[in-house]
């Protein structure tokens, strides 16, 4: 369950996508804050205005965050956002290193008021070459176990 701090936030990240909306963009919002819940930084979506499919609001802050913050206080972080990450954002948010993720609207919830995008699903066929991959990726994760 949220704290009243964390709904408060929460109900900025509702604004931020509120005014992603007007401006034309899809109505996304987030905000990243700190262990003692300050903002640190505050994104709209902008993937129509930018022309860039990936201009989501919790990308963009855990880009930030990746490029702005150590290690440690990125670990010390809660993203608010007023929808759950999808899938790119989520493992953006994940590299990252952010400590938390809080969100108003659950992607399941999301998929029940939008229409579907109408692009059919990308089928995805793999691992295949294992072995030939394996070396060229493990030179840059050693060391690697033979």
């Amino acid at each position: 369950m949220t704290t009243a701090e964390e709904r408060a936030l929460l109900r900025r990240a509702i604004a931020l996508a509120g005014e992603a909306g007007e401006r034309g963009d899809p109505p996304f919002g987030s905000l990243l804050a700190g262990p003692d819940g300050a903002v640190l930084a505050q994104e709209r979506n902008t993937t129509r205005s930018d022309a860039d499919i990936t201009a989501h609001p919790e990308l963009k802050l855990a880009r930030w965050a990746a490029r702005e913050l150590d290690a440690v206080t990125a670990a010390g972080t809660t993203l608010y956002t007023s929808c759950e990450p999808c899938g790119m954002c989520a493992a953006v948010i994940r590299q990252a290193g952010l400590r938390r993720v809080v969100f108003a609207l659950s992607g399941e919830q999301l998929a029940g008021i939008r229409a579907g995008s109408g692009r059919p699903p990308v089928p995805q066929v793999g691992p295949a070459l294992f072995e030939e991959v394996r070396e060229t990726v493990a030179r840059y994760y050693p060391p690697y176990p033979r």
